[in-house]
């Protein structure tokens, strides 16, 4: 049988106008069997989808704050500049991985954005904007636990761990605010941020503010999260 190919939305570099990528991605989805093909940001939106049509599933990465303007507010100062031209072609790469029903695995920056289209908001800045005590943006080594996450039971995620206390690592300074439409919680952290999320009514839209490409290789449990969605890609 053929091996999947997944559809890897690349970070974007500022300073040097270019597109990069973090080895952890693209080795959880090797490990779980399947091929990463990073797409393009500079082609149109039209060869963009031309090239996703190709692929079995998409990964959405981390990178730039998600623009507030797609969740109708105004940029604060303590929101990161947003890349617009990754805004535009991640949407429509979601949309349609909606519309043919693939599945789709949001990290960090990717399940902020899933909230966002699915129309919910963003804590912008969690330190100016929410009060906690609980580290959400962890200093190396990121294989050890920042905070834990509760699995709420009677989900696809809980179902697949099999605990309701989980050790995570967390590296962002956004976070979900409003919760989107048709967006089920699978976890969240001890101080009441969204931590995991699934799509309703979807084969397989997952998404996780936590790192698991980051701790797969020596945490069986962030590695199930990939063996998870390639094995929704079969």
């Amino acid at each position: 049988m053929a091996k999947k190919i997944i559809a890897v939305v690349p970070l974007w570099d500022d300073e040097k106008e270019s597109i990069w990528m973090l080895p952890g991605y693209m080795n959880g989805i090797k490990e779980a069997g399947a091929v990463p093909v990073i797409l393009p940001l500079a082609s149109s939106e039209q060869d963009v989808l031309e090239v996703f049509d190709k692929c079995d599933g998409l990964l959405m990465t981390g990178g730039q704050d998600v623009s507030p303007s797609l969740y109708n507010q105004k940029r604060k100062e303590k929101c990161g500049i947003p890349c617009n031209e990754r805004d535009l072609i991640e949407s429509a790469l979601y949309a349609a991985a909606l519309k043919q029903d693939k599945p789709v695995l949001g990290i960090c920056r990717g399940i902020q954005l899933i909230n966002v289209l699915q129309g919910g908001t963003l804590y912008q800045d969690l330190y100016t904007e929410y009060e906690s005590d609980t580290e959400h943006h962890m200093k190396p080594p990121y294989t050890n636990v920042a905070h834990y996450v509760s699995i709420k039971k009677q989900t696809p995620l809980y179902e697949l761990l099999l605990t309701e206390h989980l050790g995570v690592n967390s590296y962002h300074h956004q976070a979900v605010k409003q919760l989107g439409t048709n967006l089920e919680v699978m976890a969240e952290s001890e101080d009441g941020l969204v931590e995991a999320v699934r799509l309703k009514n979807k084969k397989f839209v997952w998404a996780f503010q936590w790192h698991p490409e980051l701790d797969f290789h020596v945490n069986q449990n962030s590695k199930k999260i990939f063996d998870a969605f390639i094995n929704a890609c079969r």
